[in-house]
């Protein structure tokens, strides 16, 4: 069970991370601001992403 939720939570992190890649923002620092958010915090960084970030993409 734990190696599961520990493949969806890794999964999901690259996901966020693919995505800030791929995503045009406002502006370029929102976008580093975003992948290094995303890569430090791990997993809340990336539920932060979805919530927050996703509204930011142009």
């Amino acid at each position: 069970m734990d190696v599961v939720l520990g493949l969806i939570f890794i999964i999901f992190w690259v996901w966020a991370l693919i995505d800030i890649l791929k995503s045009d923002f406002e502006d370029n620092i929102i976008k580093l601001i975003w992948l290094l958010v995303v890569f430090f915090l791990s997993i809340l960084g990336a539920i932060l992403y979805y919530f927050i970030g996703q509204k930011q993409k142009i």
